[in-house]
């Protein structure tokens, strides 16, 4: 299975890219791909460890000649984003990810690749496994959980690695390198809820959004892709004002790092309102696939009649307070930055929207690469739904990473790019959050750099990595480690 991915170049790194794509490796469950690299250590007899959390280490003597080189640390995260289309049949806990090649791209069928970050941990693992490749010692790390929680980076000890120069291989645009990210926090929120029996008179109808985008809530903010939480409820909000409708279900999005792009509703309408609530929608999801047309031109929104019997509905108060709270709840940008040109300072994504027993649970996420305004915007979300009578958490949140104005490493890439490729790359910082934040907070002095292929629509179905880039991103790679200095 996936056989096509060993006739790409280089084939060292599809190779185990290909072996990637057959092992389930979700967040927190990440069990099978820890013991592939395992195994792999003891069968090229790598010194290697696993530490608490789960993340682990294999190290690689120097080539000779190259023993008096600093040591690097090679780091990527095992696990990947689990999205496929609401029409895909996938376990991702048990199926391989079927892959397919369409152009210059390699994607996968109806699901998210992995190529986050998988095509970074082939890569480490083909430096491993060379005999051939010069480089002083090496320490490839491996970290788990970095999709819903960054669990393995706020686990590290700081005594776990050795290494003071690394190249974070989670990066997604070919041709820049990045040097600084954003902080970002979560704000969960438990908006409750009593059930009623449904009135009579009334008729059942679902609402659905589907076809949009989604994509990366830090790297896509700036997009203004469609977010299906923020559409459907502004149909409902309006249908709520103005046709008296009752709420049976609401559900929408699923990972907090994600940009929404499904969402379903089933409401109750009066009978006498139902042609001007079906005029209202229809209106209104005219007018909502206009303003999208360019960046989402795949937009549905449908309704139709609910077959099913409703037993329950959510009460009056309950249903306008969530109403009220998710179409005020911010969405995207929030501030540009003032000190680098056409880079997003801070953002917040409304996730997901989960029907609990007793509760509507709602996910969101902040980012911002300046603590306060980090703050600032997750505060502004809680603000929303107390009014609304919400309980609202923060998680502890991660720190961001700000740029090393004397970064060695910094040079030596950029040296390297200039070489290869006769061409200046882009060095930047990303809104994205990345595990460099924590592993500096860790590690005090760690002189930092993170690149990648080009991925586009991470973390969506949609996800896709451009072949041509993955022989660039490798070329880059060994050649940053041909001129680490010495020690």
């Amino acid at each position: 299975m996936n056989t096509i991915l060993l006739e790409l170049a280089p084939k060292e790194v599809w190779t185990y890219f290909r072996d990637i794509t057959l092992i389930p490796r979700p967040s927190k469950k990440e069990e099978q791909i820890i013991k592939y690299l395992l195994d792999f250590a003891q069968k090229h007899s790598l010194d290697h460890e696993q530490d608490t959390v789960g993340n682990v280490l294999i190290r690689k003597p120097a080539t000779p000649g190259m023993e008096n080189r600093k040591t690097v640390v090679l780091q990527s995260h095992v696990d990947m984003v689990c999205e496929k289309n609401s029409d895909k049949v996938h376990d991702f806990d048990r199926d391989p990810i079927e892959v397919l090649i369409e152009g210059g791209w390699v994607k996968a069928n109806g699901t998210t690749l992995g190529a986050d970050d998988g095509i970074g941990v082939a890569a480490q693992l083909a430096i491993l496994a060379a005999d051939d490749i010069a480089h002083g010692p090496i320490e490839a790390l491996f970290t788990v959980d970095e999709e819903t929680g960054l669990t393995g980076a706020f686990g590290l000890d700081s005594e776990f690695m050795k290494g003071r120069i690394l190249l974070n291989l989670d990066s997604e645009d070919e041709g820049e390198l990045f040097i600084g990210c954003a902080g970002g926090k979560d704000t969960v929120i438990q908006l409750p809820y009593t059930l009623e029996y449904p009135p009579t008179d009334h008729q059942a109808f679902e609402i659905t959004v589907s076809g949009l985008k989604g994509g990366h809530s830090g790297d896509d903010i700036h997009k203004g892709l469609g977010n299906a939480n923020k559409i459907i409820t502004r149909i409902l909000w309006g249908a709520h004002h103005s046709f008296e409708i009752r709420l049976a279900f609401l559900e929408g999005g699923n990972l907090r790092n994600a940009i929404a792009r499904e969402a379903k509703a089933v409401v109750l309408v009066p009978l006498q309102h139902q042609n001007d609530f079906e005029a209202f929608v229809r209106q209104l999801a005219h007018d909502i696939r206009n303003e999208f047309a360019v960046i989402e031109p795949n937009l549905h929104i449908h309704h139709a009649v609910h077959e099913q019997s409703i037993d329950k509905i959510v009460s009056r108060s309950a249903q306008g307070r969530l109403f009220s709270s998710l179409y005020a709840c911010p969405h995207g940008v929030i501030a540009w930055s003032q000190r680098i040109p056409d880079f997003v300072e801070t953002s917040t994504n409304l996730a997901a929207v989960r029907m609990e027993p007793d509760h509507f649970l709602i996910t969101t996420s902040q980012r911002s690469s300046v603590e306060s305004a980090k703050e600032d915007v997750a505060n502004m979300v809680r603000a929303c739904f107390e009014l609304a009578g919400a309980q609202v958490e923060h998680s502890n949140g991660y720190p961001g990473w700000e740029p090393n104005p004397d970064s060695v490493i910094r040079e030596i890439t950029v040296a390297s790019y200039n070489k290869l490729f006769t061409t200046q790359p882009v060095v930047k910082a990303i809104h994205a959050g990345l595990e460099c934040g924590l592993i500096g907070d860790k590690y005090p002095g760690m002189d930092m750099i993170s690149y990648g292929p080009t991925i586009k629509g991470a973390h969506s179905p949609d996800e896709r990595i451009e072949i041509s880039t993955v022989q660039k991103f490798w070329d880059l790679t060994l050649d940053i480690l041909k001129n680490i200095p010495e020690k």
